[in-house]
């Protein structure tokens, strides 16, 4: 007898004012048309409520595409499903360290074609100011090793996949530099198994936009 799947939700909840990286304006969510507004616009006993939000893209949990480093890369409306939904899935844990490298990643073809979701346990710091300082991020060489391993997307539940004291951002432009989407911002990770689920993060299909929040989650 096949066993029913489960779906876990791998996304913070977006909310007004809300920080994710200092510096960039929290998200203003409001009406555009409240329900009360509506009335007079239908039936008696008809309303609508039409929301209105005004936020940078890189706000929540949100999936960079090669455009958001890269003027010539793909943005979010070249995106291929295939490289977003239903993904076969690895979760690497990384085991308390704060510098990510290579080490901490299997051998033996075992990435290759897959979503590989780092899990640092940092999402337990959202939404306060240690979430900020000293995260846990992915290496320069880690980020190779990666690239190397033909995965087809990485993504982390820390603050930035980069050492955010490198100006240079070398995960993000060796990934992107590669077509490989990062997925910032995680959560939920540990609630996964190492292996056997699937993978999926799909933004707004936006032309230009180089990142946008999505909902992750994974099939188990």
């Amino acid at each position: 007898m096949q066993t029913a799947s489960r779906l876990v939700d791998l996304s913070h909840t977006l909310e007004h004012g809300l920080v994710t990286y200092k510096g960039l304006p929290g998200p203003i969510i409001c009406d555009y048309l409240s329900r009360e507004d509506s009335r007079k616009h239908y039936a008696p006993g008809t309303e609508f409520q039409i929301g209105k939000i005004e936020m940078v893209a890189n706000t929540g949990t949100y999936l960079d595409s090669p455009f958001h480093r890269y003027a010539d890369g793909k943005d979010l409306s070249q995106l291929e499903l295939a490289r977003l939904a239903d993904l076969p899935a690895v979760k690497v844990t990384s085991k308390g360290r704060q510098a990510i490298d290579s080490s901490c990643f299997p051998r033996e073809g075992k990435l290759a074609d897959k979503a590989i979701l780092i899990e640092t346990g940092w999402s337990r710091y959202w939404n306060t100011p240690q979430y900020f300082e000293g995260h846990p991020f992915l290496t320069e060489d880690g980020a190779k090793f990666l690239v190397d391993a033909g995965v087809l997307l990485v993504g982390i539940d820390s603050h930035n996949i980069d050492d955010v004291q490198d100006l240079r951002r070398p995960v993000h432009s060796i990934l992107l530099g590669n077509e490989i989407p990062i997925v910032e911002h995680m959560t939920n990770l540990a609630k996964l198994p190492q292996t056997e689920f699937r993978f999926f993060a799909v933004p707004v299909k936006v032309d230009g936009f180089g990142s946008f929040p999505v909902r992750a989650f994974a099939k188990l």
